[in-house]
């Protein structure tokens, strides 16, 4: 159940200690200027830097209404996200990075655009204070995705969000779906919209982010099979599939009555073309009703591996 008024703010990490406090001071900071209640749903995702430790000692210190959830072992920011989410209790949530480069006054000034014609705001780091090579890839990235789906943005993978409870009810969010929040919320119907926000340089530590970006390409694939066919796969498999068994089987009619008529169809290419299209029809039309059948008895997909859960004082 959502309390209304209440902000919640979920934050994955993965060795994030040295910025932690600093954190969470400065969200205080921004948010007690406007008297807006919040509350923090930290992921530990598999941390090994004492950032578990810090987050415990911060609950007791800050007397700050905090949640921290602590995976067994690293699981990818898209499954702490998800796990995030099933705790939050606010009407509208925050993401947020916990490396600082995106000021959380931001995140609280994001909070004041919301409005009954908004469900979801996406950060744009209009000046963003990366490496040349970090921004050449999340251009190309942004390009693609804007190109492909419709939905135009500059900033796709900005972690500063801000959104309504519904959609973080009603979204999936696993492997490296996180890139394609705004994505998967537009597709069902969401309202997305974007504003500017300040960015800046890292202050501690070095990205987390690894090899997992060059296969941001089969995400996105993905995602607009998702985002399109993902609870209907027959709707996509099924017309491909009828039309290529409907060719293949004109072709072998067409064969059969010349075969009758006394020619010799045995080295004619348009047997082996028949015969293909309908093997690969009726594969299609399987794979279709196959997926229906999963989706149909699907039971949820598995979570991360919580190792602890500490709930607010």
């Amino acid at each position: 159940m959502t309390k209304k008024n209440l902000i919640s703010i979920v934050v994955p990490l993965f060795n994030e200690r040295e910025s932690l406090t600093e954190l969470v001071r400065s969200t205080d900071a921004a948010f007690r200027q406007g008297k807006v209640p919040i509350e923090y749903i930290f992921v530990d995702d598999g941390s090994t830097d004492g950032s578990f430790a810090l987050l415990t000692s911060l609950r007791a210190k800050e007397k700050n209404s905090m949640t921290i959830v602590r995976l067994r072992k690293r699981s990818g920011k898209s499954a702490a996200l998800s796990e995030g989410f099933m705790h939050t209790r606010g009407d509208i949530v925050v993401t947020m990075d916990a490396d600082l480069q995106d000021d959380p006054a931001e995140a609280y000034r994001l909070v004041g655009k919301m409005n009954s014609t908004t469900d979801l705001i996406v950060g744009w780091r209009k000046n963003r204070m990366d490496s040349q090579g970090k921004l050449g890839v999340s251009r190309l990235f942004n390009r693609a995705v804007s190109v492909s789906t419709g939905l135009r943005l500059h900033d796709m993978n900005c972690g500063l969000k801000v959104m309504r409870s519904g959609v973080t009810h009603e979204l999936d969010i696993y492997g490296e779906l996180h890139r394609f929040i705004p994505v998967l919320a537009h597709a069902r119907g969401f309202r997305v919209t974007e504003a500017a926000i300040s960015h800046r340089p890292r202050k501690y530590g070095a990205s987390k982010f690894g090899i997992e970006r060059v296969f941001a390409a089969f995400d996105l694939l993905s995602t607009l099979f998702l985002a399109g066919f993902g609870t209907r796969p027959l709707i996509i498999f099924g017309p491909i599939g009828s039309v290529m068994v409907l060719l293949g089987l004109v072709a072998l009619v067409y064969l059969s009555a010349i075969h009758f008529m006394g020619q010799s169809i045995g080295t004619r290419p348009l047997l082996l073309l028949g015969v293909m299209f309908v093997i690969f029809g009726v594969q299609l039309l399987s794979t279709g009703l196959l997926g229906e059948l999963i989706i149909s008895s699907s039971t949820g997909r598995k979570r991360a591996s919580v190792e602890q859960i500490i709930k607010p004082l």
